[in-house]
């Protein structure tokens, strides 16, 4: 028997549940799920040594030269899969990737998120983060035919697919993911399910797992879900907006401070943060918009940001602070609201919160709010008229952005760095010119 008390009830809950397999789930530098099974037999030396695989079948892994590495599940994330029949269970943990000298491999997305995390907690910070994503039911992969013709919030017929939300809601809750609330979104056939906020490591697990819910329950209905950023031209884009906050050693929010002289309630900490936010933002967008579809998303005229700007009441800005509850220390926090759902939340999450303490630990002064300086459906040329900086215009721009990036070298890593400029640049000269129907038949059924 093993002596650490998760690994334990791992062994324990295995036998007791009936599972013969457990999934050991890991993510390829671009966000993609991927997995082996598992027998319940191999499940304690696994914790101990580890399971060897072939990472040259990896994207954005190692060579075919370098190619062995070993994952070695995380038993906190040990979960039954609802989903599956529960005879003959199947169960999934999520796995850290090492190399065969057991040191964390450079490749490995949530072994990347966890070294800015710990490098907050030195500061004394823990990093909060509480995702919204938006997604698009298909009637199958093959093409973008919706199932209704709702809008926001629409509880009627128009909204054929409650049944599905609910479903899905109540499959995350059985994997231990809390859900805030569900609703339709803006688009056709467009909902939305946010996550209520955890540590940013145990979000990053749980959106991977939404992602894959969302699907598998899409499937069992005979639909597909999309997350791709921007499936029609005609209708509005998904969203991945992200809350996100710092606590202290003693749970305190510290972007909180009901005397801040601007009335915004922000403490110093978090205008410097958002300053960061806004100063790096060219260089992450990369890794929170990563394929040339991103960019039809970011056009000036929708909700999504296209100027680096911030404020409370203006949605066209980088930034927003909510304003719910205003005098609340609990809600206190900012929201980023250009990434995508197609973003590799380990990376993304790492990329902003290595942008925030950038701004803090350089003391980065926060520029006035814009929200009466930048109105909704302004053109890139009319914010920088004004004076406002924009997100880059395209995937090329982004990739030359982010490759001269020496914050983005330093939180990523040599390894998934380069990855991402050489495999990006070769994306975007490979898809310009290309027409709408090839792109979307190139990306819909994998995003």
């Amino acid at each position: 028997m093993v002596a650490n008390p998760e690994q334990d009830f791992v062994l324990k809950t295995v036998e007791s549940r009936d599972v013969h397999f457990v999934r050991f789930w890991f993510t390829d530098v671009l966000g993609n799920m991927k997995s082996f099974a598992v027998v319940p037999g191999e499940l304690e030396s696994a914790f101990e040594e580890g399971m060897g695989f072939d990472a040259s079948c990896i994207e954005g892994f190692s060579a075919a030269q370098e190619s062995d590495m070993l994952a070695f599940p995380d038993p906190s994330t040990f979960e039954i899969l609802p989903w599956r029949p529960q005879a003959n269970a199947v169960a999934r943990m999520i796995c850290d990737i090492r190399t065969p000298e057991g040191e964390p491999y450079a490749g490995d997305s949530r072994h990347v998120l966890e070294r800015v995390v710990r490098r907050a907690a030195e500061d004394g910070y823990s990093f909060i983060v509480g995702p919204e994503l938006e997604y698009f039911y298909f009637k199958d992969a093959e093409g973008t035919d919706v199932l209704d013709h709702g809008s926001y919030f629409d509880l009627t017929s128009l909204d054929s697919a409650s049944d599905l939300r609910r479903d899905t809601v109540l499959t995350l809750e059985k994997m231990g993911i809390p859900v805030e609330y569900s609703h339709h979104e803006k688009g056709p056939s467009q909902h939305e399910i946010d996550l209520r906020y955890a540590d940013a490591l145990s979000m990053a697990d749980a959106v991977m797992t939404y992602k894959q819910v969302v699907k598998e329950i899409a499937m069992k209905h005979g639909v597909y879900a999309s997350f791709m950023p921007k499936p029609m031209a005609d209708a509005p884009g998904n969203g991945m907006r992200v809350h996100q906050s710092l606590m202290d050693r003693s749970g305190n929010n510290v972007f909180f401070d009901p005397d801040d002289p601007s009335g915004y309630n922000l403490s110093a900490t978090a205008k410097s943060y958002i300053a960061g936010l806004l100063k790096y933002a060219p260089e992450y967008t990369l890794v929170t918009n990563q394929y040339v579809n991103s960019y039809k998303r970011l056009q000036p005229g929708g909700e999504a940001p296209t100027c680096i700007s911030w404020g409370a009441r203006n949605r066209s800005t980088l930034v927003r602070i909510p304003g719910y509850r205003p005098n609340s220390e609990s809600a206190c926090r900012v929201e980023l609201r250009s990434p995508d759902p197609a973003a590799n939340p380990y990376l993304a999450f790492a990329v902003m919160l290595a942008a925030g303490l950038a701004g803090i630990e350089e003391g980065l002064e926060l520029m006035p709010p814009a929200d009466e300086a930048a109105p909704i459906g302004c053109t890139r040329y009319e914010h920088r008229a004004r004076g406002i900086e924009t997100l880059p215009e395209s995937l090329g721009e982004a990739v030359e952005r982010f490759a001269e990036s020496k914050l983005m070298r330093e939180t990523l890593g040599e390894h998934i760095h380069d990855y991402l400029v050489r495999t990006k640049r070769e994306e975007w000269e490979a898809y310009q010119g290309i027409v709408t129907a090839w792109e979307l038949e190139r990306n819909l059924a994998v995003l």
